[in-house]
């Protein structure tokens, strides 16, 4: 068995949607590019590190030593199972297992982005290590609607109201908040590599219906300049690495030379007394490592793209104006830091631009030039697969939509064209559409 086979562990093989059966581990796998060994074990070096529990420092293990003072997991893995989308809790006192909410106050900071709460900082970390109290609990309180197609069949939706309990450090006066459900986290070396003149072009191109797009300008902590955001559901991360190293320092209270203080607010004692270890948490080896398996987890390709029905349900997609946010293919261009990323043709379903998505969707939390009725377009591939993979994943950034037609169904804003075409359609075509979508 080659090395390749011989680290993946493919596990059981699982159904997808009545498609060929596909591994368990099918977001896990390393791009077809990485062929030598010494590659490889960069690869599974990362791997492991995303799937490593933390603990509380000092600890016999130093390498795994760091976390908190205050987390919200302990594992990168939490929060994208299998590497797919998290899930929300679907009763109110139910924990958040793979979500997270985040916090500021109104205004800006000093390169434009988010002003974090003068308490909580700028997420609220539910757990503490011993000695240093939680800052307090969130919950999901579900209300319900329903919606009525064209065809006269009836869609429950479902919309989060965010409640605190337990809160530590004094009362939230003045928050913004906006849940958000982990992401999927296949094929972002290849996102990355997507040059920024090209999401420009993107963003200039004449569109039909009132749909626009922009890029979010946002601030590069290692570069110290503005550059166009691509990573986060805001696009408010500029690169992969300060992508990883903010959620490591966010999620999980382990410090990075980019992120090298601990996740304590002035006003939180015991957080900034609590003993640590060697800084910073996560040196630039272990980084480079994590960043090279992230940057380097393949997208699982498109299955059945030849098949009547899928070849219709494509058209339909196109017909009905879905591609315009949606863009079905990019090419990358070159990857500073890893050429097998470099000039690929790829399919990612995404323009990595903002668009305003509507009331209904809205956070009421800026976070740079995205308003807080804009979003980012989430990538589409992969996603029949998580259906199989991560059941029960959520969609839409807080995980309200339970399935696919229910994610559809609260597009409005620039994709209120899109959507009413959508409800228009009869029975059969909407099938034709998610059996194209669970293709992908």
């Amino acid at each position: 068995m080659n090395t390749r086979c011989a680290l993946l562990g493919l596990g059981l093989l699982l159904s997808a949607g009545g498609h060929a059966q596909v591994p368990r581990e099918a977001f896990a796998q390393p791009l077809p590019a990485l062929a030598s060994d010494a590659q490889l074990e960069q690869f599974f070096k990362g791997r492991g590190l995303f799937r490593q529990a933390w603990v509380v420092a000092p600890s016999a293990d130093e390498s795994a030593q760091g976390l908190g003072p205050l987390y919200n997991r302990i594992t990168c893995i939490a929060c994208h199972p299998r590497n797919g989308r998290g899930q929300a809790p679907s009763e109110p006192e139910a924990p958040m297992r793979s979500m997270l909410v985040r916090l500021s106050v109104p205004g800006k900071d000093a390169h434009g982005g988010v002003l974090p709460h003068p308490l909580y900082g700028d997420q609220l970390n539910e757990n503490g290590i011993p000695g240093v109290p939680g800052e307090g609990r969130a919950h999901l309180d579900w209300q319900y609607s329903e919606v009525t197609l064209g065809d006269g069949q009836r869609v429950e939706l479902r919309e989060p109201r965010i409640r605190f309990s337990e809160l530590a450090y004094g009362t939230l006066d003045g928050v913004q908040t906006s849940a958000r459900v982990g992401s999927a986290v296949f094929g972002l070396g290849l996102l990355e590599a997507v040059d920024a003149q090209t999401l420009q072009a993107l963003a200039a191109a004449p569109k039909a219906d009132g749909v626009a797009g922009r890029v979010n300008w946002v601030w590069s902590v290692e570069r110290q300049r503005l550059e166009v955001g691509r990573f986060g559901l805001k696009a408010n991360q500029p690169d992969l690495a300060q992508q990883i190293a903010s959620a490591l320092h966010g999620d999980l209270g382990i410090t990075t030379a980019l992120y090298p203080q601990q996740n304590c607010t002035p006003a939180q004692t015991e957080c900034q007394q609590a003993e640590r270890g060697p800084q910073p948490e996560l040196d630039a080896q272990r980084l480079s490592a994590l960043h090279f398996y992230l940057a380097h987890l393949a997208a699982p390709p498109r299955r059945q793209r030849d098949a009547a029905p899928i070849k219709q349900g494509e058209q339909l997609f196109s017909e009905l104006g879905c591609g315009q946010c949606h863009v079905p293919r990019l090419t990358t261009g070159q990857h500073p830091n890893y050429p097998a990323l470099s000039q690929q043709a790829i399919e990612p379903y995404t323009d990595l631009l903002l668009h305003d998505m509507g009331a209904g969707l809205a956070d009421h939390r800026p976070d740079y030039q995205a308003s807080g009725r804009e979003w980012r377009t989430a990538p589409l591939w992969g996603l029949g697969l998580g259906e199989v993979i991560t059941p029960g994943a959520g969609y839409l950034h807080d995980g309200r939509a339970r399935t696919v037609e229910e994610a559809i169904l609260w597009h409005d804003g620039e994709a209120r064209p899109a959507r009413k075409r959508f409800s228009a359609l009869p029975a059969a075509q909407r099938e034709l559409l998610m059996g194209f979508l669970r293709s992908l």
